[in-house]
């Protein structure tokens, strides 16, 4: 209880500066991972995924999961990140 009386009164103002320059950075790779999901081939495996967990999760007993769709999801759109992600790094 005192150590977190004394963090509260000896805060640094420094600190909050350094976290709200941190909150306006975007990661790269995160807009074009969402641009790359909305493409064809990865909208396709993404509804194998849903159609896959839906199919899981209605079930009560089953040994199935979805790590076959999933990984296909991640490779199809790891594979467009790649492609356009490396094309913009400086």
């Amino acid at each position: 209880m005192v150590f977190e009386e004394k963090m509260i009164m000896n805060g640094e103002p420094e600190d909050e500066e350094e976290e709200e320059e941190e909150e306006d950075m975007v990661d790269p790779m995160e807009t074009m991972r969402q641009k790359c999901e909305e493409i064809e081939h990865c909208v396709h495996t993404r509804e194998r995924l849903e159609q896959c967990e839906n199919r899981v999760g209605s079930r009560s007993a089953t040994e199935e999961d979805c790590t076959e769709e999933l990984f296909d999801f991640l490779h199809a759109r790891d594979h467009c990140v790649a492609h356009k992600l490396f094309h913009s790094v400086k």
